[in-house]
């Protein structure tokens, strides 16, 4: 068995907010003993930003790419130039979550054509016969939560085969009308999304009906409830692909948002 670095963060979640200390060890482990030309510690942020293909076309976009972002870096010295023994060394580390001048440290986003990320990554210079080695690790940065209440912004809709989109045969559709209302269109990432679906009329049977909170979770109910029913919906929202950006430098990014999809299964006799 060859060196191996490790990075182990003290919080199970690896989620900090700014200000906190993040902490945790260094793992070293080797067979044999280790000559080397010192250990050192890197923390970093960024934005990365890709151009949309169907806006710019697809080459554009490729060889466009905006340059990444720098939130924060910062490195330090866990170990100086030494030998370490055989077996598993464990090296603790501390690192405080702090940025200099007006930069902000903004929430962990993993999106399509936006990425915050930050990671820490961990070097260890060896001689020139052996390689250097090197291990990264991710950790995820929150938000404070926002001070006061939100205004509820409730909002009634209708669905009918004419209100369907993108659909080739419309003619073959069964005739149906649901009915229903979302609570708030505007609400706490850490709060569910509430409201309530009434199927009123279907001319095919129903075998199922699914809401779907778009790339993040489905419910359903099952097929056999009666006509008229009153379905309570209640959706749980996940952070990482639903939150919210605001500007990065010169570059403004718009609020991300969430799309509910309506899936109906009818049984055509």
């Amino acid at each position: 068995m060859g060196t191996t670095l490790d990075i182990k963060i003290k919080r199970a979640n690896k989620v900090y907010h700014a200000g906190e200390m993040l902490s945790g060890v260094v793992v070293i482990s080797s067979k044999d003993s280790v000559q080397h030309q010192g250990v050192s510690l890197t923390m970093e942020g960024t934005v990365n930003l890709q151009l949309s293909a169907k806006s710019v076309g697809v080459f554009e976009a490729f060889y466009n790419s905006v340059k990444p972002i720098q939130i924060i870096n910062s490195t330090i010295d866990v170990l100086k130039p030494g030998k370490i023994p055989s077996g598993k060394t464990e090296v603790p580390f501390e690192f405080p979550l702090l940025v200099k001048g007006s930069k902000v440290l903004y929430e962990t986003y993993h999106g399509v054509f936006v990425n915050i990320q930050y990671t820490l990554r961990c070097d260890m210079r060896r001689s020139l016969l052996a390689k250097d080695l090197t291990k990264t690790c991710e950790f995820i940065v929150h938000s404070a939560p926002q001070k006061g209440k939100l205004t509820p912004s409730p909002v009634d809709f209708t669905i009918t085969p004419e209100t369907l989109q993108n659909v080739k045969e419309r003619a073959s559709l069964p005739k149906f009308l649901i009915r229903g209302h979302l609570n708030s269109t505007n609400c706490a990432i850490t709060q569910p999304l509430t409201g309530e679906l009434v199927v009123e009329h279907s001319d095919a049977a129903i075998r199922s009906i699914e809401l779907q909170l778009v790339r993040v979770e489905t419910c359903g109910k099952d097929p056999r409830g009666s006509r008229c029913l009153h379905l309570h919906c209640q959706l749980r929202m996940s952070r990482l692909p639903s939150c919210t950006l605001n500007m990065v430098e010169d570059i403004t990014l718009e609020q991300s948002s969430c799309a509910i999809d309506l899936i109906i299964v009818t049984v055509l006799f």
